[in-house]
């Protein structure tokens, strides 16, 4: 199997991870990402968590047959239940879900978090609900990114031990990827303004209190774009 070919987003995800790190990739699936990390040499070793049966199983074989399996311990668990204090992990990677389950992923563990030096999340949405627990819990979020691929966006959030507060906007739209304005997340909220009108055009006159809150919204996300102008 090929990993070299993992996808554009799990790359911009790997491009975060300090070299040499102890990660646990939390909802691992296939182990594609662990795998992907040994074979360009950033990392020694890493855990891949996954609760469920068949995605665990397929971790299993595709580590087992990447010859990886003394550096790779995949682990059927829940969340943050993948590792312990002995296993001395520093980089929690979490891909591929919600913002509000990452959230809570987080949170039902969050003293395990005390000794973890970077958290990797990539919400596919609700990320101001993430990005709001994040700071509500002691850390700070010190980068971010935004991709795009087979049409979907996706943005990535790199967190460490610190405070910070974010107001509602950056919450919403990240207080990097706000500040950058870089050409994909100018793509992805102009797309989001047309599907509000779309919808706004849809909603009858006589509708003033849900005319005034769509309105709101493309309002906010003009003023954001228009920003970085």
């Amino acid at each position: 199997m090929q990993v070299k070919n993992i996808s554009k987003r799990l790359r911009k995800v790997a491009g975060f991870v300090p070299q040499d790190a102890k990660i646990l990739d939390v909802g691992s699936d296939h182990a594609y990402l662990p795998i992907y990390l040994i074979q360009q040499g950033s990392i020694s070793s890493a855990i891949a968590g996954e609760v469920v049966e068949g995605p665990y199983q397929s971790a299993v074989t595709n580590v087992a047959d990447n010859q990886m399996s003394d550096k790779i311990s995949v682990r059927l668990a829940n969340g943050l239940a993948a590792f312990d204090a002995e296993d001395q992990i520093d980089v929690i990677v979490i891909a591929g879900m919600g913002g509000g389950l990452i959230a809570d992923i987080l949170d039902n563990d969050s003293a395990k978090l005390a000794s973890v030096k970077r958290l990797i999340l990539q919400p596919n949405n609700r990320e101001d609900e993430l990005r709001r627990w994040l700071c509500g819990h002691n850390f700070q979020i010190t980068e971010e990114a935004i991709v795009e691929e087979n049409g979907k966006f996706y943005e990535i959030m790199i967190a460490e031990q610190g405070h910070q507060v974010l107001n509602a906007e950056q919450e919403r739209f990240g207080p990097y990827l706000m500040r950058e304005q870089s050409a994909v997340f100018l793509d992805k909220w102009q797309r989001e303004v047309d599907k509000l009108e779309k919808a706004l055009a849809k909603i009858p006159e006589k509708n003033l209190t849900e005319r005034s809150a769509m309105s709101q919204k493309i309002k906010q996300i003009k003023e954001v774009l228009h920003a970085g102008k």
